[in-house]
């Protein structure tokens, strides 16, 4: 099951046929016209907006454990939407009529590119939501005992590097069942080969077990879990922003002491706290209609389908608005910003 969504011009004719019965597909081929361009658009600002992050946050004064997580995070992202640049202008862009171009919009190479495509796609796309998993739980484990020396922030710093090591390789391992089922297959079409992607039948009657353990699996490891404990550290950092951090203000004014500290403490929390909602609000819709495809006859054609290019642009929005985020809910990230771009 790829991460990011396909739709049936991928596959043979008897998919085709299904899907077009599909009562979505209007609304599909509306937004589909226009998705290349959007998608592009939004790779483009996401790649550029994503190396401002990793240049920004890898400064040393800025090396904390959370911003190693968001540089890593940045770096998956990046290499998501490198690769939906060349997909969608190929697959949506230059080859708007399917139909009469069938056999050079599918030619073997470009289809191998697909499957290139959705393989590594999966992957940092896995490991994003992962980061954010690990993110929340470092954030949670930061205020709930923060680093009182230097020695102690420097081996919070190395373990850190070693989860988000482990991340990227668990993330690669759980996905080659994903890897061995993307196969090609070739048709002749008149004087022409075309090439299509093997039906994997989900959500109707001759699918294979292994096809169903592989989605599930994929549901389960690289959605819902995930979102299940993105949830749960992420309601655990609001308890700690709205009583604990209130708390403390009473304490230092009482003490007379200042709390410009404390509000950007509160004000970086909360920053976080939205990237994880925003990764809940993207990815858990997505767990649930692949489980939904794997349980209800023809869900995945009639439904999961057409909206494949819609979860794939709120994904790449994503991907792409952590800048936005930092600049407006940092003040450290974005002075540092200004130091690195706006000064001379």
């Amino acid at each position: 099951m790829p991460d990011v969504a396909m739709n049936s011009t991928f596959f043979g004719d008897d998919e085709l046929n299904r899907f077009k019965r599909s009562r979505l597909m209007l609304f599909h081929r509306t937004y589909a016209d226009a998705h290349g361009y959007v998608s592009v658009c939004v790779c483009i600002f996401g790649i550029v907006t994503n190396l401002f992050n990793i240049t920004v946050l890898t400064r040393k004064h800025m090396m904390t454990p959370v911003n190693q997580i968001l540089t890593w995070l940045a770096v998956s992202d990046i290499l998501t939407m490198m690769s939906y640049i060349p997909f969608a202008f190929h697959f949506y862009c230059q080859w708007t009529d399917r139909a009469e171009q069938l056999h050079e919009r599918n030619s073997y190479g470009w289809m191998n590119f697909l499957v290139f495509h959705i393989n590594i796609t999966s992957t940092t796309h896995t490991i994003s939501i992962w980061m954010c998993v690990i993110l929340a739980i470092i954030r949670y484990i930061h205020i709930s005992n923060p680093t009182k020396t230097n020695s102690f922030r420097i081996r919070r710093i190395k373990q850190t590097r070693f989860l988000i090591i482990i991340v990227y390789i668990s993330s690669a391992v759980v996905m080659i069942p994903n890897y061995l089922s993307n196969e090609l297959h070739e048709a002749s079409q008149g004087n022409t080969t075309i090439y299509y992607l093997e039906d994997l039948k989900l959500g109707r009657p001759g699918t294979e077990t292994t096809v169903l353990i592989n989605v599930w699996m994929y549901a389960m490891i690289a959605k819902l879990i995930p979102c299940l404990l993105m949830s749960i550290f992420g309601g655990l950092l609001v308890y700690n922003i709205y009583f604990k951090i209130h708390h403390s203000r009473k304490v230092l004014q009482l003490l007379g002491t200042s709390s410009i500290r404390l509000s950007e403490h509160s004000r970086t929390t909360k920053m976080l706290i939205a990237v994880i909602t925003l990764f809940i609000v993207t990815e858990l819709p997505q767990g649930v209609l692949i489980v939904c495809s794997a349980c209800i006859d023809n869900f995945f054609d009639m439904v999961y389908q057409p909206l494949g290019d819609v979860m794939d642009i709120m994904a790449l929005v994503n991907n792409s608005i952590n800048f936005v985020l930092y600049c407006s809910m940092s003040t450290r990230f974005r002075q540092t910003f200004v130091n690195l771009y706006c000064c001379a």
